[in-house]
């Protein structure tokens, strides 16, 4: 399937892990220097330049990345800043989920989430905040009416309901800020 490269958005399984990866790390970046190079991008993901260099081309051509002509210095375009916010969102909903509702060690949790995070839709990710803020934030009135039996754990660490919808959720991913430290990319 062939896509234009003058879409404004690419669909997210267009988006392959590396790619993802390649992303995360401009956006990482930028927030923590203020800037993001080829050679940076190579340095913090143990590349060379070469292969960060065809990676960056092809993230241009699907209007996710630009560069400066001055300086060379890469920056998310729209589309691409939103994909990121996305993804981070994804990752961040899925850690949780597998860490606090499903039980899997926080190590599982992580590798899992980082597998699964590219490959979920705008909208499964939208509709999955929500299922999870819905279990995490009504869990004490469900299990008081005696709907659910009190062995069904539904809390979290994560403060869903902090956030009025999903769409404040990922405006509020800034980096890996709401997983543990040692899961910050």
């Amino acid at each position: 399937m062939g896509k234009k490269s003058d879409q404004s958005h690419i669909p997210e399984s267009d988006l392959s892990h590396s790619m993802v990866h390649y992303l995360l790390t401009i956006h990482k970046l930028k927030e923590g220097k203020g800037y993001a190079r080829v050679t940076d991008i190579a340095k913090e993901l143990k590349l060379t330049k070469g292969s960060v260099s065809t990676a960056v081309n092809n993230l241009k051509k699907r209007n996710l990345v630009i560069e400066e002509e001055d300086s060379k210095f890469l920056l998310l375009t729209d589309s691409g800043h939103d994909e990121v916010h996305r993804i981070l969102s994804s990752r961040t909903l899925l850690f949780y989920f597998l860490r606090d509702f499903v039980g899997v060690s926080e190590e599982i949790a992580e590798n899992d989430s980082c597998q699964m995070e590219h490959l979920m839709s705008s909208e499964t990710s939208m509709k999955f905040f929500k299922f999870m803020k819905d279990l995490a934030c009504s869990c004490e009135l469900v299990e008081g009416k005696g709907i659910l039996p009190a062995s069904f754990n539904f809390k979290t660490s994560l403060d869903l309901c902090s956030f009025k919808n999903a769409e404040d959720f990922m405006e509020s991913q800034e980096g890996d800020k709401h997983l543990p430290g040692r899961l910050h990319s």
